[in-house]
């Protein structure tokens, strides 16, 4: 026993004078990542000025690919890749009919480099990922970038003629494309450096001509078909790039998010099928824009909203982009939220496209239904300070009242369809039949014949 004690003090002994050493490159290589600025979400990103985001890898889970160019690259994210080379060297086709019109003013390739360079270092800050790119190769890419998106608008939008048999006209399949491309959140540049190359190429005869913005919405609107007075009537709107552009082009007069809430503990509402046997129908509104969501006397009014390739892209980039900046409102979110409300299966869908408020082009009932579903989640706002606020609590009290929810779960069950309302007729006549046929039984008894 003692010469084991003795062992194990000296043993705690060896232990106790063996000093642990700090690793010095280990020491080194930590300070250095605390000296490190973070590059894959960087510091500029909470800034009211970063408006160009990596999509969030939980919201590509479940939507794919819808974040992603699938034939042009506009801005660092995705610049350089193999599958996007095509449209890459046309890019430099139209810098080249550009500088070629434009040397008469005289302007040439170091005149646009000279005036994007001054807003480099802005253009970078709005980017939430750090952009490892020179001076030199980030100003080349934007002008290169910038010079083809102002052409590409010029061309469509008939300020430019298109050279004779240009590829990128005659193929149909590649507008398309572009129209989804453009508005990706991953995919754009600042709408500043747009501007810039716009002011500078813009030719005398270009001086009354439409402005960017303008030219900007014509172009899209070949996939939106709104009105032609309604996009003149958006004057000079603008926004942080392509995107934001856009969507603030559906944003309505009046229909700002609240300051403060009228409405604390708000919740969002019920399914269709569940609203309808509460009393509370839906009908197509007249807006340009389907932002514009109304509520009054048991009728929700929504705007016909097409579902389509394009849609679909708009609106999932659009709720990234809401998700991501916290200096912008979230209209588009909300909005999507309340079709996920709206909308839990087949059937729903196939309502709404029975009272015109959607039209399907994008596939089955059931798939624009998963697309809803799957576009309203991992996304939050504050629903207590969003837009539609006073609908969502209109909507819960008129459901909540149980004289609405009796009356109209009784219509709904006996009067929705011409056969229930034949049975029900078929049951109330029977009834009357057998009442009468008693009160006829009891009176032969009481009052016999004489």
């Amino acid at each position: 026993m003692g010469s084991s004690s003795a062992g194990e003090i000296e043993t705690a002994g060896d232990h106790a004078a063996g000093i642990w050493q700090v690793n010095v490159d280990r020491l080194t290589s930590m300070q250095q990542k605390i000296a490190d600025s973070p590059q894959i979400l960087s510091r500029s990103a909470g800034r009211s000025t970063c408006s160009i985001f990596r999509v969030p890898q939980s919201l590509i889970d479940i939507n794919g690919r819808c974040y992603q160019p699938h034939i042009v690259s506009v801005g660092p994210y995705h610049h350089g890749k193999p599958n996007l080379k095509m449209i890459e060297e046309h890019k430099w086709r139209f810098l080249g009919s550009l500088l070629k019109r434009t040397r008469t003013k005289p302007l040439i390739l170091e005149d646009l480099l000279k005036s994007v360079q001054p807003l480099e270092s802005k253009a970078r800050e709005c980017y939430s990922t750090a952009i490892n790119f020179t001076v030199d190769e980030f100003t080349e890419m934007l002008v290169l970038d910038g010079c083809f998106v102002v052409e590409l608008f010029r061309k469509f939008g008939g300020v430019v003629a298109f050279e004779a048999d240009d590829p990128l006209l005659s193929m149909s399949w590649v507008y398309p494309f572009f129209l989804r491309d453009l508005i990706r959140l991953e995919n754009q540049i600042p709408f500043f450096v747009l501007q810039c190359l716009f002011d500078m190429t813009k030719m005398p005869s270009e001086q009354s001509g439409p402005s960017l913005s303008n030219l900007t919405l014509t172009f899209f609107n070949n996939a939106l078909q709104r009105s032609d007075e309604f996009v003149d009537k958006l004057g000079e709107i603008t926004g942080k790039h392509l995107l934001d552009l856009l969507r603030s082009s559906f944003i309505p007069e009046g229909y700002k998010e609240p300051k403060q809430t009228r409405y604390p503990n708000t919740h969002v509402i019920q399914c269709i099928s569940k609203l309808r046997k509460a009393g509370i129908h839906l009908q197509p509104g007249n807006s340009e824009s389907f932002l514009v969501v109304k509520f009054k006397n048991g009728v929700i009014e929504m705007p016909t909203i097409a579902i389509d390739d394009f849609m679909s892209s708009f609106l999932l980039n659009c709720v990234a982009y809401e998700q991501c900046h916290r200096h912008c409102s979230k209209h588009l979110t909300t909005y999507a939220t309340l079709l996920d409300c709206l909308i839990n299966t087949a059937k729903d869908v196939e309502y709404l496209c029975d009272k015109n408020i959607l039209e399907n082009y994008f596939g089955t009932d059931a798939e624009i239904a998963r697309f809803i579903n799957n576009m309203g989640k991992d996304v939050t706002f504050d629903i207590d300070m969003c837009y539609l606020t006073e609908e969502f609590n209109e909507v819960n009290n008129y459901y909540k009242n149980h004289w609405h929810v009796h009356l109209a779960s009784f219509k709904y069950t006996y009067f929705n369809t011409p056969w229930s309302f034949i049975s029900a007729l078929a049951a109330l006549v029977l009834l009357l039949l057998t009442v009468a046929q008693t009160y006829f039984t009891i009176v032969g008894y009481v009052r016999p014949a004489s």
